[in-house]
C-alpha cells in the first residue's frame, strides 16, 4: 500500500515540474486534490485498509495531500513573480523630466478673499493672530459683556461640548485673549471658523468663515471704522462699494452697527442671496464696549476703539458671484475649482 502512495507522489511530482502556467496548476489542483482527485481517492479508501493499519496510512496520504498542496501554491507564486517581472521589463520606460499631466487642484474662495483681506489690512499695520475653534463660555461671552442668562445668548444658537466648553460663535471669542497678549494701542484681525446651530437656506449656513478686527488707541472714533472699512472693500472689488449703516444692538459694542453692502449679485434689485432686500449684511460692528475693554486689561480712561466681525463667507459669495452659501461646503469641484490662482 505505501508503494502506491510512493508512486502517486512521483507522478505528482512529475506533473508539477511540467506545468508552468496558471491554468495548468488549476488542472493539477482538480487532478489530486478535487472531490474526485486521485488523493482524494485514496483518502475515500480508508474504509477497506485493515484496522491495525489505518492510522499509519491516513498519516501518509495526509503528508502527500500537504505536500501536493504546498508544491502547488509555491510554484504559482513562483510563476506570477516570473510573469510580473517579464511584465515590469517589457513596460514602456517613462521620462521623468516630462511635465506631469496630473489636474493641480485650486484654493477655496473663502481661503483666497481671506489672504487678499489680511494683506489689506497688514499694509495698514494690523497684526494677523489665529485663536481656537473650541472656546470656554467666559471668552465667547462673558469676557464680550454677555453674562450668563443675558438674553444675548439667545441670538447665537451654539453649540454645546460635554465638558463645557463650546465651539465658537463668532470671531470675537478672541478679544479678550488678544487684548491681553498686546495691551494699547492694538491693531489686530483674527480670521477664523465659526460655527451655529442654525437652519440653512441660500445666504445662512451653520458653519461659517469670519474676521475679527480691532483697532484700539487714544481718540478712536466711528469715522476710523468706517475708513477702514471703505477702505478694504474697494481694495478687494477694485471699485467703490455701496455700504450703509444702520444701528445694531452687541453688548460687546456701544454704540453698535450693522455694515451693510449693496448685494452686488442681483445689483441692489433683490434675490434670494440678499433676502430680496438688495442688501446683504456683511459686518457686524461698533465702538468697543468699555466693559469688555475692562476685562482686556485696557485704560478706558485713556484708550478708545472699534471692533468688526467681518462676514469671510459672504465676503467670497459677493466677490465672485455665488448665489448659493450651501455651495461652499458642498465639496462641489464643478463649483470650486474655477476659482484656481
Amino acid at each position: 500500500m505505501d508503494n502506491r502512495i510512493q508512486r502517486l507522489r512521483e507522478q505528482f511530482l512529475e506533473n508539477l515540474q511540467r506545468a508552468n502556467a496558471a491554468e495548468a496548476f488549476e488542472e493539477l489542483r482538480v487532478q489530486y486534490l478535487g472531490k474526485k482527485g486521485e488523493i482524494t481517492g485514496l483518502l475515500k479508501n480508508m474504509a477497506s485498509i485493515e484496522p491495525e493499519r489505518r492510522k499509519e496510512y491516513g498519516a501518509l496520504v495526509n503528508q502527500l495531500k500537504e505536500e501536493a498542496e504546498n508544491g502547488i501554491k509555491k510554484r504559482m507564486e513562483e510563476a506570477h513573480a516570473r510573469e510580473l517581472n517579464a511584465r515590469i521589463a517589457a513596460t514602456e520606460r517613462y521620462d521623468l523630466t516630462l511635465p506631469s499631466m496630473v489636474r493641480q487642484g485650486s484654493y477655496h474662495p473663502i481661503t483666497l478673499v481671506q489672504r487678499e483681506v489680511e494683506q489689506i489690512f497688514a499694509s495698514m499695520g494690523f497684526t494677523i493672530e489665529d485663536y481656537d475653534e473650541i472656546v470656554d463660555d467666559y471668552h465667547c461671552f462673558e469676557a464680550l459683556n454677555i453674562p450668563k442668562h443675558h438674553p444675548a445668548r439667545d441670538m447665537q444658537d451654539t453649540y454645546y461640548l460635554s465638558n463645557g466648553q463650546l465651539l465658537k460663535t463668532h470671531t470675537s471669542a478672541a478679544q479678550n485673549a488678544i487684548m491681553k497678549k498686546y495691551g494699547a494701542p492694538l491693531r489686530a484681525i483674527f480670521p477664523g471658523r465659526c460655527f451655529r446651530n442654525e437652519s440653512t437656506d441660500a445666504c445662512h449656513e451653520n458653519t461659517f468663515f469670519q474676521m475679527e478686527g480691532i483697532m484700539i488707541d487714544e481718540n478712536i472714533s466711528i469715522s476710523n471704522l468706517i475708513y477702514f472699512m471703505k477702505t478694504m472693500l474697494s481694495e478687494v472689488f477694485q471699485r467703490d462699494v455701496k455700504v450703509r449703516l444702520r444701528p445694531g444692538f452687541f453688548p460687546f459694542v456701544e454704540p453698535g452697527f450693522e455694515l451693510d453692502i449693496s448685494c452686488l449679485i442681483c445689483g441692489g434689485e433683490g434675490c434670494p442671496s440678499c433676502k430680496n432686500s438688495g442688501w446683504l449684511e456683511l459686518c457686524p460692528c461698533g465702538m468697543i464696549h468699555p466693559n469688555v475693554l475692562k476685562a482686556g486689561g485696557i485704560d478706558t480712561e485713556k484708550y478708545t476703539g472699534f471692533a468688526f466681525g467681518l462676514g469671510l463667507t459672504r465676503l467670497a459669495m459677493m466677490k465672485y458671484g455665488i448665489k448659493d452659501i450651501r455651495d461652499l461646503n458642498s465639496g462641489n469641484l464643478k463649483s470650486l475649482d474655477q476659482f484656481v490662482k
